[in-house]
């Protein structure tokens, strides 16, 4: 089943710079789909749009459609407020709240209203367990996330974004800083989270698209080039451009 849709989606920003061309694909539910391609292609513009973080940049043009479960996002009236919380986002680099462990990840679900202590404490456990680090901070619980490793820590925005209970999980570049056991940590997270959770990952290498792929779409210049199933993509591409860049003759 397609969670998400995206149909003819251009976008400006204010400076002129286009960054995103005529852009379509369907994204399966429950699936890691992995948009790659060299920087400056548009992955992280055509992330930002999919949960509306756009709204907050300088963009001056946008036209096309994003459907959620088949209903326009961008459609007048629609509750962003809402949709952040249906579609998380991690970024490449951790930002931890100034707060304990605990407050890191009961923030979220406070201000949304939950008051219930028991509910609260159940979150924290289940998202820190589906973030693989419930072991390693159980005991820590009350500590400043600001002790926890930059690895731990990135796992404590993934668990953060669980705790809401999204449907889709957005991550950007989310093991760019990270040495590669933690980054195999996340990864593994990902496969089982999977389940559950729609995932879109914008991985840091070609190697890492190629180890978590479900499906695969290839980006260059803000253009959709190609898009496969992870493994046909990263084996047989069938354009010309994607062999060279996965086989590092650019980018």
């Amino acid at each position: 089943m397609i969670k998400i849709s995206i149909t003819d989606l251009s976008l400006k920003y204010s400076d002129g710079t286009e960054s995103l061309n005529d852009i379509s694909m369907d994204i399966p539910e429950k699936q890691i789909f992995v948009i790659f391609g060299p920087a400056g292609g548009g992955k992280s513009s055509l992330l930002r749009t999919i949960n509306r973080l756009n709204d907050l940049s300088d963009v001056s043009h946008r036209e096309g459609t994003v459907l959620v479960d088949g209903v326009d996002i961008y459609q007048p009236g629609y509750d962003v407020i809402q949709l952040r919380r249906r579609i998380g986002m991690v970024f490449a680099r951790p930002v931890v709240l100034p707060f304990s462990i605990r407050e890191n990840l009961t923030y979220g679900l406070v201000v949304s209203g939950v008051r219930n202590a028991s509910l609260l404490e159940e979150r924290v456990e289940t998202s820190l367990r589906k973030a693989a680090l419930w072991d390693e901070v159980k005991d820590r619980l009350s500590e400043p996330a600001i002790a926890l490793s930059g690895g731990q820590q990135q796992r404590l925005c993934l668990a953060r974004v669980l705790a809401l209970e999204p449907e889709v999980i957005l991550l950007d570049e989310p093991t760019s800083g990270l040495d590669p056991i933690s980054t195999g940590k996340v990864e593994e997270s990902l496969q089982d989270l999977k389940k559950e959770y729609t995932i879109i990952l914008v991985p840091h290498s070609v190697q890492q698209a190629a180890r978590t792929a479900d499906q695969a779409a290839f980006m260059l210049q803000g253009e959709l080039i190609e898009i496969a199933d992870g493994e046909l993509m990263f084996t047989n591409p069938k354009d010309q451009r994607t062999g060279d860049y996965i086989q590092g003759r650019f980018g």
